[in-house]
């Protein structure tokens, strides 16, 4: 039996069998590509970023919370959904399969939904006109919100990760293509959540938002539970951050004893140490350790190995994990940047003049203008590769979309002073600016998001060790999470030390008050310096 059909199992924990599980048609199934449009993704993204992107609005009108306030409640609550990924991720690689996981963190995500309905359309769930929420009622929104986020942590880590098991591995370009159209099925679910979804939360009211929330994610659940006859599910192989502690205590160990054998000037344990790991580890690790690292703090890793009890395979998935890290580090300010689309720059929008012929635009549906442009590329890029091969399509690798998608993020920040600047000065002289002035930092933005978030998913999972494939995915969820954190942290200090020499810069209640410009300044900058740092690890990696 090969080791590919013993590595996977079916529902039912019985070896799997190539001819009926797994390949393109269950890949499909949760991308939506290939036959048909299958909706697993679609409409789970649908659902999160209907009700994430429009959640300030329902913070500031509904349960009358101040601005910074619900800022930084949306940005907490993106921040941790994405930061659970990690927590979701593990449950799969460690204890039971991607599908079953993806089964119960989908169920918790749709009893938040179901409470937040419920609270939605009971008046006396809601607080008085002008007033805050009773600690009641505060409850019941934080409860749902964050079973919400529970939920969205787990299916995120798990969702592209399962889709990609069902392909063969030893073909990139399979892989490739399949991370490709999962982020068309999300931008898809993008598009229709930021018009016809914000236009039923405008129109209609929050009630029926989450009602039809709660009934797509019920869809949702449905048709990916009925595609299990023919998934392939990956066994799970025990907790990884074990396996990595114990290369660590191991190294710990090792070099203590080292140094005290050196320090008495035993020089023979040097030579007899290099022929231990040419005895235990396999050209395969020495050659990674080679080119993957040039510096002494991890290449000495394989000192673990001298001892029995660790293995060349954990030492090589402690160096894979510890090696994307880097990477990982500098996609998080990025994330900060996009972080603003969900809060001050819907701020902005509402005061803004956003009527055409008697309709009055959402804010939030700006994004239509980058989602089209994501949405076209996708096939473009594919039928680029297929026409001129894969060599021509090198040009762009993951690492280059990433960095191309931080250097658009500085520029966007930069735009978007500039529009603040004259949104500002328009309304001193009792102008109100178009909204569509806001268009241009949506669509830097919403490209920056589509090369970064796509790169990282199609590296994390082609770079990571079999055994955290579901973990090193949930990376490029995380740093989103820690971008959204990040966002917090900085408006908290930016009003700190703005506020001891003069007013806050974020501190007005009204944003014709405040100096969103300056802000959005710090944030250019701070990712000019931030794309050099990343440059520096992506030509070490």
């Amino acid at each position: 039996m090969s080791p590919e059909r013993e590595e996977y199992v079916d529902w039912r924990g019985k070896n799997a069998d190539p001819r009926k599980h797994g390949g393109v048609r269950a890949a499909s199934f949760v991308c939506g590509k290939i036959f048909q449009l299958r909706v697993v993704e679609v409409l789970e993204n649908l659902v999160f970023l209907s009700n994430a992107s429009n959640f300030v609005a329902y913070f500031l009108m509904s349960m009358n919370y101040k601005p910074a306030e619900a800022s930084n409640m949306v940005t907490n609550f993106m921040g941790t959904s994405f930061l659970l990924t990690i927590f979701g991720g593990f449950i799969s690689d460690a204890f039971i399969t991607r599908f079953k996981t993806f089964i119960f963190f989908c169920s918790i995500e749709l009893l938040g939904l179901i409470l937040l309905t419920v609270q939605a359309h009971e008046p006396h769930l809601h607080p008085a006109m002008g007033r805050r929420p009773s600690g009641s009622q505060a409850a019941i929104l934080y409860a749902g919100l964050y079973a919400i986020a529970i939920g969205v942590g787990g299916v995120k880590a798990t969702l592209p990760a399962h889709g990609a098991d069902q392909l063969d591995h030893s073909n990139q370009r399979l892989i490739s293509a399949f991370f490709n159209w999962f982020f068309f099925s999300l931008c898809i679910g993008g598009l229709i959540s930021v018009t016809l979804m914000i236009w039923i939360e405008e129109n209609l009211g929050w009630n029926w938002s989450f009602k039809i929330s709660v009934i797509v994610l019920s869809v949702t659940l449905f048709i990916f539970t009925i595609g299990f006859s023919f998934y392939r599910c990956k066994l799970p192989g025990g907790s990884p951050l074990s396996r990595i502690s114990k290369v660590k205590q191991k190294f710990v160990i090792m070099v203590s004893i080292y140094n005290r054998l050196h320090s008495h000037g035993r020089e023979y344990f040097w030579l007899n140490y290099k022929i231990k790991i040419w005895q235990k580890c396999n050209l395969y690790l020495l050659t990674l350790l080679k080119n993957h690292f040039s510096h002494l703090s991890l290449k000495i890793l394989d000192k673990a190995l001298i001892d029995n009890t660790v293995t060349a395979t954990e030492v090589e998935e402690t160096i894979t994990f510890l090696g994307l890290l880097p990477i990982f580090a500098t996609t998080i300010l990025m994330n900060c940047c996009l972080a603003q689309l969900m809060t001050f720059t819907v701020q902005q929008g509402n005061i803004m003049n956003r009527t055409i012929h008697h309709f009055k635009i959402p804010t939030q549906s700006l994004t239509v203008f980058p989602l089209i442009i994501m949405l076209a590329s996708i096939p473009l890029y594919e039928q680029f590769v297929r026409i001129f091969g894969n060599q021509k399509a090198k040009m762009f690798q993951p690492l280059r979309r990433i960095g191309l998608g931080l250097a658009l993020a500085s520029g966007s920040m930069a735009v978007a002073a500039i529009v603040e600047v004259k949104r500002r000065e328009a309304a001193e002289n009792n102008v109100i600016l178009s909204v569509f002035w806001l268009g241009w930092q949506y669509l830097l933005l919403g490209v920056s998001d589509m090369l970064t978030l796509g790169g990282m998913l199609e590296f994390f999972y082609s770079e990571a060790p079999d055994s955290m494939r579901s973990m090193s995915t949930a990376l490029s969820w995380c740093s989103t999470s820690m971008g959204y954190f990040l966002s917090s942290v900085l408006v908290g200090i930016t009003n700190s030390v703005s506020g001891k020499y003069g007013q806050p810069w974020l501190g007005g209640k009204n944003l014709n008050q405040t100096r969103l410009d300056l802000f959005y300044t710090l944030l250019s900058i701070l990712n000019i310096l931030n794309l050099l740092a990343y440059i520096y690890c992506a030509k070490r990696y």
